[in-house]
C-alpha cells in the first residue's frame, strides 16, 4: 500500500484536489436543494415531492419544457449538419472568421439572446411581420439560435475525423451519392449525432435567461419555475422538487452521451477539399444558417444606436448613468468592471481544476476497475454541464451559510459558483487532447529519470498548450455571461453586467431600454472578441463535449 502510495501520489492527488471542491461547491449546494424537498420540515416526507410533481402547474411547465426543447433540438440538429459539413469537410476563404462567428452565440450571455430576439420579433423588428413576439416559437427559435454551434461541433469534429475511403469505396462500387450519404455516412455519424442533439435538448430544458426574458408569465420552464419558486413564491420544497427532477434527467442524458463518446471512429488524414458544383446546395443552406445566426446580433446592434429614431451614440455614453429614475445602484460600466474581474478569478480556477481532472482522465489504467473509477471520474465532472445554474446559485444561498463554509458575504461566491459552471467545458477541451497523447512518450520520459510533474511539464503541455488557451478563453467567455446563479448571489450595490442588463429591461423607461440595448451589445462584443481568439486556437477535439 506504502510503496503503491508513493508512485500513485501525484495522480491521486491531482485527482483529491478537484474531487473536494466538487463536492463541497457542487454537491454540497444540490444536495441541500434535494434535502428541501424531501426533508421539508426536518422529517422525511417523499409524498410532498410527489405531490408537487402531481399539480397541474408543475405538469404544464414540465409539458412546455420537453416539447420546447424536442422541437429546438430537432431544428438545430437540421441545421446544423449541413453547416458542420461546409465548415469541417470543405475548405473555402473565409472559413475561420465564419466558424467564430457560429461558435459566437454559444457563448453570448442568455439574457443577451432573449433581448436580441424579442429586437427581432418586437415591433419595428425585422420579423416583426410574423407577430411571434412573445411566442413559443420566439423562444424555440432562440433555443436554436444558441444551440446551432454545439451540433456544428460536435458532429463537424467527429465527421472531420471519418476515413473518407469508406465512402469513396462506396462511391466505386456505383452507389450514388445519395446512397453513399444514406448508407456509410450517416451511419459512421450517428453516434456524434445523438451525443450533439442530447447536450443541445439538455442545455435548451435548463435553458433560464431566454426564458426568463422572453417567456413573461405566459411560458415557464423548469429552470424558470424553480427561480420563481424560489425568490417570489418562497416555496423551497417545491423549487426543491423540480430540481431534483431535473437532476435525473440530466444524468440520463449524460449517460446516453457518454456511451456515444466511447463509440471509436477511425481516424483520417485526409484534408478537406475545395467545394464542387453538387456542393452549392449545402452551402446555400450553411449560409442560410450563418444569415440567422448574424440578423439577432445585427438587429440588436442597431437597436443600440437609436435614440429618438435618430442614430446616436447616446445610449452608450448613459452606460456611466444609472439610468432614468435610478434604476441602478452603480453604473453599468462599473457592472462590466465587476464581471471582467469575477470573470478572471472564475476562469482562473476552473483552469487550475479543468487540467487537473483533464491530467486524470487522459490516464489509462491496466485494469478494467481502474478504467471504470476513471470513467465514473470523468462523468462526475461533467455534472456541472446541465445542472441548473439556478439550482447551483440557490443550493450556494442555502447550504454555505454557516462555519466553517459562511460564505454569504465573501467575495469569491460568484467566481467559485461560476468556475463550477465552466469546469466542464475546460475538462472537454482539455481532455481529448491530452488522451491523444503516446503514452509511451511519457513512460520514456519517466525512464530517463523525469518525476510526474516534469513528464506533464515536459510532454503534456507542449502538446496541449493550444487547448488549454482556448480552454481558457471559452472559461473567461461563459463566465462573463454567466447569469443563472450570479443572479442569485450578486449584491445589488455590486451586480454583474449581466444581472445590470435584466434589472434596466425589468424597469420602465426608455432610456433604461437603450440602456439594455447597449450593456447588451458591448457584452456581447466582449464574448464575441474572446472566441474569435479561441478560434486562432482551434484544435479539432474543440467543443466535442
Amino acid at each position: 500500500m506504502i510503496s503503491v502510495l508513493r508512485t500513485r501520489w501525484p495522480l491521486l492527488l491531482a485527482a483529491g484536489v478537484p474531487l473536494a471542491a466538487l463536492l463541497v461547491f457542487f454537491a454540497l449546494p444540490v444536495g441541500g436543494m434535494v434535502q428541501r424537498g424531501f426533508w421539508p420540515d426536518g422529517r422525511f416526507d417523499p409524498a410532498g415531492v410527489a405531490d408537487v410533481l402531481g399539480r397541474a402547474r408543475t405538469l404544464r411547465v414540465l409539458w412546455f419544457t420537453i416539447w420546447s426543447a424536442g422541437i429546438a433540438t430537432a431544428v438545430a440538429v437540421l441545421l446544423g449538419l449541413p453547416t458542420a459539413f461546409c465548415l469541417h469537410r470543405l475548405r473555402f476563404t473565409g472559413q475561420g472568421l465564419v466558424r467564430a462567428l457560429v461558435m459566437v452565440p454559444f457563448v453570448l450571455p442568455t439574457v443577451v439572446v432573449g433581448v436580441a430576439f424579442t429586437q427581432v420579433f418586437g415591433i419595428g423588428g425585422p420579423l416583426a411581420g410574423l407577430h411571434l413576439d412573445g411566442s413559443a416559437a420566439a423562444i424555440v427559435a432562440a433555443m436554436v439560435f444558441f444551440n446551432v454551434s454545439v451540433v456544428v461541433r460536435t458532429v463537424g469534429s467527429f465527421w472531420q475525423a471519418i476515413d473518407p475511403r469508406r465512402e469513396q469505396a462506396a462511391a466505386a462500387l456505383g452507389a450514388s451519392p445519395r446512397q453513399v450519404f444514406l448508407t456509410v455516412t450517416v451511419p459512421s455519424l450517428l453516434p456524434a449525432v445523438v451525443a450533439a442533439a442530447s447536450v443541445v435538448f439538455l442545455f435548451c430544458a435548463t435553458a433560464f435567461g431566454v426564458v426568463l426574458t422572453m417567456g413573461g408569465l405566459r411560458y415557464s420552464n423548469v429552470e424558470t419555475e424553480i427561480y420563481l419558486l424560489t425568490t417570489q413564491e418562497l416555496d423551497l420544497p417545491s423549487a426543491a422538487a423540480l430540481s431534483l427532477l431535473q437532476l435525473v434527467l440530466i444524468v440520463v442524458l449524460l449517460g446516453i452521451v457518454g456511451r456515444a463518446r466511447r463509440t471509436p471512429v477511425e481516424r483520417s488524414s485526409s484534408p478537406a477539399r475545395r467545394p464542387g458544383a453538387r456542393d452549392w446546395p449545402v452551402l446555400i443552406t450553411a449560409a442560410a444558417v450563418v444569415g440567422f445566426l448574424l440578423l439577432p446580433i445585427v438587429t440588436l446592434v442597431e437597436a443600440s444606436l437609436r435614440v429618438g429614431g435618430q442614430w446616436s451614440l447616446g445610449n452608450y455614453r448613459a452606460l456611466g448613468s444609472t439610468g432614468s429614475h435610478h434604476a441602478l445602484l452603480v453604473p453599468a460600466v462599473q457592472a462590466l468592471g465587476t464581471s471582467l474581474g469575477i470573470a478572471v478569478e472564475a476562469c482562473a480556477l476552473a483552469l487550475v481544476l479543468g487540467l487537473l481532472v483533464s491530467y486524470v482522465v487522459s490516464r489509462r489504467p491496466a485494469g478494467r476497475v481502474g478504467r471504470r473509477l476513471v470513467a465514473a471520474f470523468d462523468g462526475a465532472f461533467m455534472l456541472p454541464l446541465g445542472v441548473s445554474a439556478v439550482t447551483v446559485g440557490f443550493g450556494f444561498l442555502i447550504t454555505l451559510d454557516r462555519p466553517p463554509l459562511d460564505l454569504r458575504t465573501s467575495t469569491v461566491l460568484i467566481p467559485i459558483a461560476q468556475a463550477m459552471v465552466a469546469l466542464p467545458l475546460v475538462v472537454r477541451t482539455v481532455a481529448p487532447v491530452l488522451s491523444s497523447i503516446d503514452d509511451r512518450q511519457r513512460q520514456a520520459a519517466a525512464s530517463l529519470g523525469a518525476g510526474p510533474l516534469r513528464v506533464f511539464g515536459t510532454v503534456d503541455l507542449p502538446t496541449a498548450w493550444r487547448s488549454v488557451l482556448a480552454a481558457a478563453g471559452f472559461a473567461f467567455a461563459v463566465s462573463l455571461g454567466e447569469f443563472g446563479a450570479t443572479s442569485f448571489l450578486a449584491r445589488s450595490d455590486d451586480p454583474t453586467l449581466p444581472v445590470v442588463i435584466y434589472e434596466l429591461l425589468s424597469r420602465p423607461g426608455v432610456m433604461n431600454f437603450g440602456m439594455a440595448m447597449a450593456a447588451s451589445v458591448v457584452l456581447a462584443a466582449a464574448t464575441a472578441g474572446v472566441m474569435l481568439l479561441v478560434e486562432r486556437l482551434r484544435v479539432s477535439s474543440l467543443g466535442a463535449f
